[in-house]
């Protein structure tokens, strides 16, 4: 990091932060822990097994050769567990209504359901290193990285309360620990982001090592600047906003006014003004808006309140 961090480089945590190695053995998976699902049995597979333990959903097709590498990798993963998630596999060629209802623009694509909602994902053939803390994080396998995990909500509950210099000591401790955690990271560069350094964040993205760039938390922020750069050169938000008294119908600058208001972190606002563009336009500049959504869906998370709620506003839109 450069001098200009705003949060400095020391950390109080560096030296009391301790990271195990160690690993719990798992008893052995059901046989019906990974299946097949269809449109008509997903309500029952996922959304409802999904209340008794986590569920994961692989959306695939046989032309898809990334899909066939992650599938196998997923499923070891998932019967190493021992039971404690299961796993379904999706063919979005014999079955595309889900994948579109949830916005799944590319595959692979994996989705973690818990209590019949959506609540983490992930998209491509990511290292078989990810997904096992992926499922860790669910309540899987325990893979000997759980003081790294412990440490994460650590700097994770800081943010929420609004400490941005503890957590940003957290996980710089991370990283001196495990040079390699794209959460830390990801945590880290996002906090520069949130603070006005944009810079400082780009070059926390560019020294991740080169195979966990793709990793979604990664590719989370860098999508935030890539939205901040572009809300940059949109102008003022009260002349779009006057546009949209005058005619409610321009929706240039209703999509305009959305980018300004996610750049300010109004993530409800920005959301339904995108949902009214689709509500009345659909069609609008070759779907702009759908795709903007999606945009920022990849860029808040899956997990994110205004991910989940817009979400499902736009599941209600398009299949309603």
């Amino acid at each position: 990091m450069s001098d200009s961090n705003p949060f400095g480089s020391g950390s109080q945590y560096a030296t009391t932060v301790q990271f195990g190695n160690g690993a719990d053995a798992t008893a052995p998976a059901p046989a019906d822990v990974i299946k097949d699902t269809t449109t008509a049995s997903f309500t029952a597979d996922v959304i409802q097994e999904s209340r008794n333990q986590p569920v994961l959903v692989d959306f695939w097709a046989p032309w898809c050769g990334p899909c066939r590498q992650l599938g196998p990798m997923l499923e070891k993963a998932v019967m190493a567990a021992g039971g404690r998630v299961k796993m379904v596999k999706m063919n979005i060629d014999e079955h595309p209504a889900i994948a579109g209802q949830l916005g799944i623009q590319s595959i692979p694509a994996v989705i973690a359901f818990r209590d019949g909602q959506p609540v983490d994902g992930f998209m491509g053939a990511v290292p078989e290193s990810q997904i096992s803390e992926f499922i860790a994080r669910l309540g899987g396998k325990d893979d000997g990285k759980a003081a790294i995990e412990e440490a994460l909500a650590a700097a994770a509950d800081a943010r929420t309360h609004g400490d941005a210099q503890t957590a940003a000591d957290i996980y710089g401790a991370i990283l001196q620990q495990a040079p390699d955690s794209a959460e830390a990271a990801a945590g880290l560069a996002d906090l520069l982001f949130e603070a006005g350094d944009h810079e400082g964040a780009g070059a926390i993205l560019d020294g991740v090592p080169e195979d966990k760039r793709d990793h979604a938390a990664i590719a989370a922020v860098r999508t935030r600047l890539s939205l901040a750069a572009q809300a940059a050169e949109l102008g003022d938000a009260g002349e779009l906003e006057k546009r949209l008294v005058q005619n409610p119908a321009d929706h240039q600058a209703r999509f305009d006014l959305a980018m300004i208001q996610n750049a300010r972190g109004e993530r409800t606002e920005a959301a339904d003004n995108l949902l009214a563009i689709i509500k009345a336009e659909r069609g609008w500049n070759d779907e702009a808006a759908r795709t903007q959504l999606l945009q920022f869906f990849e860029a808040w998370g899956m997990t994110d309140e205004a991910t989940l709620m817009a979400r499902r506003k736009l599941s209600s839109l398009l299949f309603s």
